[in-house]
């Protein structure tokens, strides 16, 4: 099985021979730690979100998502550990730090008695927004979400799709520097999915976005780079480019002959090598130190020594991938302590 230590908890943000581009922090977690009683739901989680990034938290049911976000946004204090928003202290600077931020949970609180506009004219007042300033903001989240055509309707009776877009309004209704969505699209059909991707990827232009999930499409179609949490833990901060440049090379040859690996391990690059016996034949899987392909090279010694070969392929390194071998590495990732706090 492919080690995933390689891209573990590191940030890349310049190409070889390039120079390091400046990102301001929006989230830095500090060694974060989280207990219901005996069961730890965080452990030393630790990262860091710039400005601009559309960061993807996965994570199975369970794995502790819910509850770093509500760390995060100062809904829950942590046991250990420090999160600064903007360079502000949640703990000590919360109301300061909701001001910048727009939070919407899995079920986004919303009054069904409502109608769309009153639910936002509501808000508005909540948020403390200057009266002045109030319909020029709700015109634009309506905007945004597309919903013009349903500003007299009670919420009552709205689909989820759109029931899932007012709580959208109402969390960018004060232009937030900072999205926190949570689920942002369960429970809704795969043409409401569509929309909401593409609504996210809009808002992505004004404000830096932290996106929970289980689905892994969902961190593929509007993220930049993913985070992975598993029992608690961060597992695997990298951007999904990242991911795709760890390919390895499939060497597969003819039942019965002679090893090869002393002749693969010497050509130049080579970082991993694994053997394994399949119905095919010796399988190779052949692991590089840098993007470069190294299936030339290997054909070349396959030629010179006129090895049998069956097979010569490019495995590239999917979010799927990583993420089947992390779970099936630790377990299914569920924290029960997780899974009460998200009912």
């Amino acid at each position: 099985m492919l080690s995933v230590g390689r891209i573990e908890s590191r940030r890349l943000f310049e190409s070889p021979g390039v120079c390091m581009r400046w990102r301001t922090a929006v989230i830095e977690a500090k060694g974060i730690c989280k207990a219901y009683g005996p069961i730890l739901a965080l452990e030393d989680v630790s990262f860091q979100v710039d400005a601009g990034e559309v960061v993807g938290l996965l994570g199975p049911n369970g794995a502790g998502k819910t509850t770093l976000m509500k760390v995060l946004t100062g809904y829950l204090q942590p046991d250990e550990g420090e999160v600064l928003i903007d360079d502000l202290d949640v703990m000590t600077d919360t109301l300061a730090v909701q001001e910048r931020i727009g939070y919407l949970p899995e079920n986004a609180p919303l009054y069904p008695e409502m109608s769309v506009q009153a639910h936002l004219k509501m808000m508005a007042g909540l948020r403390q927004i200057p009266a002045s300033d109030r319909p020029a903001l709700i015109s634009r989240a309506v905007r945004a979400t597309s919903l013009e055509d349903h500003l007299t309707r009670p919420i009552s009776e709205l689909s989820k799709g759109f029931r899932q877009r007012v709580g959208l309004a109402q969390t960018i209704l004060h232009e937030p520097k900072l999205l926190i969505l949570d689920e942002p699209t369960v429970g809704l059909d795969p043409t409401q999915i569509i929309e909401v991707r593409h609504l996210i990827r809009r808002l992505a232009e004004r404000s830096t976005i932290l996106l929970s999930t289980h689905i892994l499409s969902e961190v593929e179609a509007v993220c930049d780079r993913v985070i992975v949490l598993l029992n608690g833990e961060v597992k695997v901060d990298a951007r999904l480019s990242e991911l795709s440049s760890q390919a390895a090379t499939i060497l597969v040859l003819q039942q019965g002959f002679t090893d090869v690996a002393d002749d693969l391990w010497n050509l130049n690059g080579v970082q991993e090598l694994e053997y394994r016996q399949t119905a095919d034949g010796q399988e190779y899987r052949i692991t590089g130190n840098n993007p470069e392909d190294l299936r030339p090279a290997v054909f070349d010694i396959a030629r010179t020594h006129n090895w049998p070969l069956r097979e010569l392929r490019r495995e590239v390194r999917t979010l799927e991938s990583v993420f089947n071998e992390l779970v099936s590495e630790g377990g299914n990732g569920i924290n029960e302590a997780d899974v009460e706090d998200e009912q």
